[in-house]
């Protein structure tokens, strides 16, 4: 069983989040049953934007990296304190910790910008969202090759 953890922030982007939740949960109910998915956050109370708020599975502190295949991260709004938990210290030691042990690591938009921010995209492509260009720069800032595709890979892991 392939095991994946999903690092939610405050103000995470619910959409960026069902799309990992569904795409894993339906092969595990449908599919060839191969993988699971578990939440975790700063917090045992997280919001995501527009503040509807969720329960996490772990918090960080909690996890052993060694039981997990793939961290997951979905991006979030600036609006909601999205950057304040995903800059966290303790945030970005998890994203280098899954880097440290080789482990599979998948962004959607702006959760690409703690990856950067973390250290483990320095001089490597990544991508984030495009219709503000500071958000690209930002991830230039954080010495990342931006490419702007809509998704791109390097080593073991995935922008978009």
């Amino acid at each position: 069983m392939k095991r994946v953890l999903l690092l939610l922030a405050d103000g995470f982007e619910t959409l960026e989040a069902s799309v990992f939740i569904d795409v894993i949960g339906w092969n595990l109910v449908d599919g060839d049953g191969s993988t699971e998915l578990f939440t975790c956050g700063l917090q045992k109370e997280i919001k995501s934007s527009f503040n509807q708020k969720f329960i996490v599975d772990y918090l960080m502190n909690q996890i052993d990296i060694d039981s997990f295949d793939a961290l997951a991260i979905p991006g979030g709004f600036e609006e909601y304190d999205f950057y304040r938990d995903a800059y966290d210290d303790r945030f970005l030691d998890l994203i280098r910790g899954f880097k440290t042990k080789d482990k599979i690591i998948a962004s959607i938009c702006v959760a690409a910008l703690p990856l950067g921010k973390s250290g483990i995209l320095k001089d490597k492509k990544g991508t984030t969202y495009n219709k503000k260009a500071i958000r690209q720069e930002t991830l230039r800032g954080f010495g990342v090759n931006v490419i702007n595709e809509p998704i791109v890979i390097d080593d073991n892991i995935i922008t978009s």
